[in-house]
């Protein structure tokens, strides 16, 4: 029997990069093609066969979200199940603190499962299933996935060994960066992330940063990673952004469906 995981979104933030659409609706709401972004990430983790999902959002936005919702089993205009899922709950960020910071809010509704994060606008062509397979067969330790982009200093980005096999290094937007490799919104922790987030120390910017957590498990040895195929995006990062994904959806699907 495969081993049961909880799914975790992060989907606070002011998200001031996308200018005036996010002064009255927050990001996650915001469409991309057919759906809004917040979908995707869900659609992800039902792939996965993930059935327990928390959210975490921002104080303002909460009530929107949870409308939107409901209690997790979501049809379209045609009656269409787009998904459903046994358990959904919702988390505050009440202050940005770092991607890091949101993760621990996840401590008591997670237990002492394993779980996946994904940020909640990030979409990617294909689905994550194999990937979190692996990780449920994992003893100990995290995984995280990385997408090879043409601007990788944005990003958190891996030094590799000679051999390119190993991490030995997860820098935060390097100026010159190690590799053409970025790690993209989506890690996989076991229990041990939330003793680990305790005792993290605030970034220059005031935040706890995810790098730091997943650099824990690269000193620790037990930190896998996988590199996705096909496209990967962070649509919070501009308004030319999300029309671009929209099209890019629109095209070839996400998460593996023809939308």
């Amino acid at each position: 029997m495969s081993e049961k995981l909880k799914g975790v979104i992060c989907a606070g933030g002011q998200a001031t990069r996308l200018g005036e659409l996010t002064r009255a609706i927050n990001k996650a709401m915001l469409p991309v093609y057919k759906w809004p972004i917040i979908y995707y990430p869900l659609m992800q983790l039902e792939l996965a066969g993930i059935k327990e999902v928390l959210i975490i959002t921002n104080p303002e936005h909460r009530q929107q979200i949870k409308k939107q919702l409901g209690n997790g089993c979501v049809f379209d205009r045609q009656g269409r199940q787009i998904f459903s899922f046994s358990r959904l709950e919702f988390a505050v960020q009440k202050y940005p603190g770092g991607i890091a910071q949101a993760i621990g809010l996840a401590e008591n509704f997670c237990d002492s499962d394993k779980f996946i994060v994904i940020l909640g606008d990030n979409i990617l062509e294909n689905n994550i299933s194999d990937e979190v397979e692996i990780f449920k067969k994992q003893k100990s330790g995290a995984r995280i996935l990385l997408a090879q982009v043409p601007d990788p200093e944005r990003f958190g980005v891996p030094r590799f060994n000679k051999k390119g096999t190993k991490i030995l290094e997860i820098i935060e937007k390097p100026k010159k960066p190690p590799s053409s490799y970025a790690v993209i919104g989506v890690y996989m922790y076991d229990r041990d992330a939330f003793k680990v987030i305790k005792n993290l120390k605030p970034s220059k910017r005031g935040e706890l940063e995810v790098t730091d957590l997943n650099n824990y498990y690269l000193k620790r040895g037990d930190l896998t990673f996988g590199i996705i195929q096909g496209w990967w995006r962070d649509v919070g990062t501009s308004p030319e952004n999300l029309a671009e994904t929209s099209i890019l959806v629109m095209k070839t699907g996400a998460c593996g469906l023809i939308l």
